[in-house]
């Protein structure tokens, strides 16, 4: 797929503590974060928002492609399918920050349900001049599901994890995450949308939510964090109970009901 490389897509945003310590709760922790404190891996996800008017959003709720770096694919399906992040030092609360966006790559495809886009973007974070975190972002557009059409079975979880861990979701958390996020996905909250336009049988839970939780994971495992990649293999549902799970070497993944595999990562 050829596209013009756009222009870098820049942001600045200060790293208000204020939103770090709602992400906390709304994980149901009760960590203080306050000016000067380093912030969690991956928790610039809550800063950087894309504020653009109704009229400049997809009809699956982010902003349409074509108006910033992600360029338009045609396909009208977005998912975030994965991603890669080098963590260089912490982000600061308290502080300004600055975020330069790139379109690293772009790939077209013949997938099992249809043609698929690939879209990469490059994400570099900096502080006081400094970089702090480069995140390279893969996304995957595709057509609606046909009707009657079933979705190709997800893979087989890992049974040998050293560690697991219940993670449940609702309704709240969702919204609560698309908010800080400012994430107007509908899949995650438009459960008409999600079950009769997408073919979901409920709604999606973030797949960087699902990372997230990896990363806080592998940190309390590992202390801080060098290099973390996950890989999204098959959506969970907000009424689901998933399992984390952890082994030594760094790997991680999500276990779904059924066994099913969720999420794949690798953390250093």
């Amino acid at each position: 797929m050829q596209v013009a490389d756009p222009e870098p897509f820049r942001q600045s945003d200060i790293m208000d503590p204020a939103r770090a310590v709602a992400f906390l709760a709304t994980l149901g922790r009760t960590d203080n974060v306050a000016a000067g404190d380093p912030l969690p891996p991956f928790f610039h996800q809550l800063y950087f928002w894309e504020a653009r008017p109704p009229g400049e959003l997809g009809r699956d709720g982010p902003p349409h492609p074509g108006l910033g770096p992600i360029p338009d694919t045609g396909l009208p399906r977005r998912m975030w399918a994965g991603g890669r992040l080098k963590f260089h030092a912490p982000l600061i609360a308290g502080r300004p920050a600055q975020k330069t966006t790139t379109l690293d790559k772009t790939a077209r495809k013949q997938g099992r349900t249809g043609p698929l886009a690939f879209v990469t973007l490059r994400h570099n974070i900096t502080q006081g001049g400094q970089p702090r975190v480069t995140e390279w972002q893969d996304l995957v557009y595709r057509n609606d599901p046909a009707p009657g059409s079933t979705r190709p079975a997800p893979p087989a979880a890992p049974q040998d994890e050293d560690l697991r861990e219940d993670a449940r979701f609702d309704t709240t958390m969702l919204f609560r995450y698309s908010a800080l996020t400012f994430n107007g996905h509908r899949i995650h909250y438009d459960l008409d949308y999600a079950r009769d336009v997408e073919g979901y049988d409920g709604l999606v839970t973030h797949g960087p939510l699902l990372a997230q939780l990896l990363m806080l994971l592998a940190e309390r495992k590992l202390g801080r964090l060098r290099t973390f990649s996950f890989r999204a293999t098959a959506p969970l549902m907000h009424h689901e109970t998933a399992q984390l799970c952890w082994k030594s070497d760094g790997t991680l993944w999500v276990r779904g009901p059924g066994g099913r595999l969720c999420m794949t990562a690798q953390a250093q």
